[in-house]
């Protein structure tokens, strides 16, 4: 049990919750959250957005029933949370873009913190949001508003890429990355539904080339080349 310290709206239907915990964890990693007894059934998935030495935050956007609930927390509010979960970001070899799409975004900023010379870029289909936070601790930061951020970034330009977004996006990712045909690393995170963290219940199954592996243990992050995104 984790007791929340902060809980703001930093755009229309995102929320960056602060609790104070010290269980930590690595970039690309995700916690388990739950802010009620019964109902909804499942716990939610949530990327860590930040780490400090007694606190953890998490960005978030309201979807369904469960992210309501976190929406509606306050300063003193107990939230459950279980975790860290998943494998987090590879070592970054070469220079570093990080992409980020929607509430894609919310697993870079930690990442961006601690590769202090990442280019980011982010793309927002309405409203752009935490961008003097992410310009704090980017070497460039790149903002797209409607449209495709991946317009605006050659891999050619990195060794490594790491890219959270809608499905779409990351399949254009790949795509991208076929083009190029160079041995350059890109992985991608995904955001596949989960029910329980620990690969015990299949929901989060992830089709890839060699079969099928979970998103919450194998994952969520995945060579770009891996994984096989159905139309």
């Amino acid at each position: 049990m984790a007791t929340v310290m902060s809980n703001k709206k930093v755009a229309d239907g995102i929320g960056l919750l602060e609790v104070e915990s010290s269980q930590g964890g690595k970039p690309g990693q995700f916690y388990m959250l739950r802010a009620w007894d019964q109902y909804p059934l499942l716990s939610r998935p949530i990327s860590i957005f930040d780490v400090t030495e007694d606190r953890i935050l998490f960005l978030y956007q309201i979807v369904g029933e469960g992210t309501r609930r976190f929406y509606e927390l306050r300063p003193g509010d107990d939230l459950q949370i279980e975790g860290p979960f998943g494998n987090g970001f590879p070592e970054v070899k070469g220079s570093l873009a990080l992409v980020g799409g929607g509430i894609g975004i919310a697993p870079l900023y930690y990442m961006a913190k601690k590769v202090t010379d990442a280019d980011v870029y982010l793309g927002f289909s309405k409203e752009a949001y935490l961008t003097e936070e992410f310009r704090n601790v980017s070497k460039e930061l790149h903002i797209r508003v409607g449209g495709t951020v991946l317009e605006q970034i050659d891999f050619k330009d990195y060794g490594t890429v790491i890219a959270c977004g809608p499905h779409g996006m990351l399949k254009a990712v790949q795509q991208m990355q076929e083009v190029i045909g160079q041995p350059n690393h890109v992985y991608v995170s995904l955001e596949n539904r989960m029910a329980c963290g620990i690969g015990a219940c299949l929901v989060c199954s992830v089709k890839c080339k060699d079969g099928r592996k979970k998103a919450c243990t194998d994952g969520p992050v995945f060579p770009v080349e891996e994984v096989v995104f159905n139309d």
